[in-house]
């Protein structure tokens, strides 16, 4: 059974029940998390009947080749964005979320631990939010997830 993470629930009940009503699916593309965002995902109400999936792209490569991530530093906006796209192309979901960044405990790219991007897709158009998050690596990842869970709901409002 899949643990929940704290916090989690009420956005997975109103995801899963926002994406029922409206007939949509949902996909996301996930790196620093590693999986983490499919598996809450995937463990929300009827989750089959709405949630195409997800790609992990913990390898800059797989962003690369596989999501169409323009090579180039990946803890970006830009990469957020081109990865939302990249994983609504591949799964025909209509709408997306992504997550590049820095998970800790130490930089990367110049970036300090806690730097987080989220990119959405919608419509045929990419969003993104920068997100500096407290914490051990852990807390990182917990809140990273929490914030792509946010942007799936927002998501779901507009559409």
């Amino acid at each position: 059974m899949t643990t929940i993470i704290d916090g989690a629930q009420p956005l997975l009940d109103e995801i899963a029940a926002r994406a029922r009503t409206s007939g949509l699916t949902v996909a996301v593309a996930e790196s620093l998390t590693a999986g983490l965002l499919a598996t809450q995902l995937g463990a929300a109400e009827e989750a089959s009947t709405w949630f195409a999936g997800g790609v992990v792209s913990y390898l800059d490569e797989v962003k690369f080749t596989v999501l169409g991530v323009a090579p180039g530093p990946v803890v970006t906006a830009r990469c957020a964005e081109q990865m939302a796209d990249g994983v609504a192309r591949l799964t025909g979901a209509d709408v997306t979320a992504s997550v590049t960044g820095v998970g800790g405990p130490g930089p990367q790219e110049g970036r300090p631990a806690g730097t987080v991007f989220v990119g959405g897709h919608l419509r045929g158009t990419a969003r993104h939010e920068e997100h500096h998050l407290p914490g051990d690596p852990q807390d990182v990842l917990t809140g990273t997830v929490l914030r792509a869970l946010e942007m799936l709901r927002r998501l779901l409002d507009e559409a």
